[in-house]
């Protein structure tokens, strides 16, 4: 049986690191005024009716800070890029000249931070929400256990300790979004 709370709790914090890098990649996406390439991904381009990550048909660089190039492997797709950036309404505007794709990240307003900030605290609140849904799926299968004879101080001991990785992580996901959001009203 302690094998059983022991696996439980290593899946929990797994899965509650899992969300953790979940929320990391999210707040990475969110662009803070200055060029990175994962600005665009999650932007799938149609690469002979497949639908392909950018970045699979194209290199994407940072020439300067407030700036991302875009060099399409194959001449044709320059077209085909420049539509997927478009349509993905991330508020950049890419300039095509031929062989490869320029986009200028324009400096933020302070309307346009506040909303950025916006969105970070729903992806932070969207990682809290993880990590408490798998503190309640972890805490019923300890349930599950006593039911199975699991002794009821061994189950207390096993609830507190899954309780106390979700303070944990909590903290973990509030510390992302501080530094996220400190980058973004960093002018």
């Amino acid at each position: 049986m302690k094998e059983n709370v022991l696996s439980t709790l290593t899946h929990t914090e797994e899965l509650m690191k899992k969300s953790i890098a979940h929320l990391q990649a999210e707040l990475v996406k969110i662009r803070a005024g200055k060029a990175t390439p994962q600005i665009l991904d999650g932007i799938m381009v149609d690469y002979y009716k497949v639908s392909t990550p950018i970045n699979q048909v194209a290199n994407i660089s940072v020439p300067d800070a407030h700036s991302l190039a875009v060099q399409p492997w194959e001449k044709s797709m320059i077209e085909p890029i420049e539509k997927a950036i478009l349509q993905a309404n991330i508020g950049l505007n890419p300039q095509n000249d031929g062989t490869f794709i320029r986009i200028n990240i324009p400096p933020l307003t302070e309307e346009r931070r506040k909303e950025l900030v916006k969105q970070a605290k729903v992806e932070s609140e969207n990682a809290k929400v993880s990590i408490r849904n798998i503190r309640r799926d972890s805490n019923d299968k300890i349930r599950n256990f006593v039911k199975e004879g699991l002794a009821e101080d061994a189950a207390k001991d096993a609830e507190s300790k899954i309780q106390d990785l979700t303070n944990d992580y909590i903290k973990k996901t509030d510390s992302h979004l501080e530094v996220k959001e400190n980058e973004i009203l960093t002018i």
